[in-house]
C-alpha cells in the first residue's frame, strides 16, 4: 500500500499531513504523533486517531514519553474526522478498521502493542517508532534538519 510522497495537486509550499493510527489511540498511533510534532517543529501537520478510542493514553507509554522529555498535555485517544485530509496515513495495528483518506499514502507499520508491557518493552516499541518518524520525515521534508533522538538523549543523561 504505497502512493506518492508528494500530491501533483499540493501546492509546493504546503505542509505536509501525517495522520497516526492505531486501534486506540493510546500508545503507538500517539506515540508517533508526539515524535513527528517534536522533530518537526512545525514542518507538518500531524494528527492520531484510533479506529476504537481508548479511554486515556496507556500509562506506561506515558511514562515513557514523559520520561524522554516529550509533552503529552492535551493528548487524548480519539476518533477519525472523516472530512480529514491527509498526504500520508500510517497505520499501527488497526487492521480493516482504520478508514481509508483518497489521495493519501497509506503505510503500515507494523508494531508490538506497547500496552502492559515493561518499560524496557515500551522503550523498544517507541525506539523503533521513532526511527520510522525520522525517516519519514525525512522523506516527506527534505530540507528539514532534524534534532538529535530524544533516544540520544536520554542515553547521555543517563551516563551522567
Amino acid at each position: 500500500m504505497t502512493g506518492p510522497l508528494h500530491s501533483s495537486a499540493r501546492a509546493p509550499s504546503r505542509k505536509p499531513s501525517i495522520l497516526f493510527a492505531c486501534r486506540k489511540n493510546a500508545g503507538r498511533s500517539v506515540t508517533g504523533k508526539v515524535l513527528a510534532e517534536h522533530y518537526a517543529a512545525g514542518a507538518a501537520d500531524v494528527f492520531s486517531a484510533g479506529s476504537e478510542p481508548g479511554d486515556a493514553i496507556h500509562p506506561e507509554v506515558a511514562a515513557v514519553l514523559t520520561q524522554l522529555g516529550l509533552e503529552l498535555r492535551g493528548e487524548a485517544p480519539k476518533g477519525f474526522d472523516p472530512d480529514g485530509r491527509y498526504d500520508v496515513v500510517v497505520t499501527m495495528g488497526c487492521g480493516e478498521a482504520c478508514p481509508v483518506f483518497l489521495g493519501a499514502r497509506d503505510t503500515d507499520w507494523e508494531l508490538d502493542d506497547p500496552k502492559g508491557q515493561d518499560e524496557a518493552g515500551v522503550r523498544r516499541i517507541v525506539a523503533d517508532i521513532d526511527g520510522r518518524v525520522r525517516q519519514l520525515l525525512g522523506e516527506l521534508v527534505p530540507a528539514l534538519e532534524l534534532p538529535p533522538s530524544v533516544l540520544a538523549r536520554a542515553r547521555s543523561d543517563a551516563s551522567r
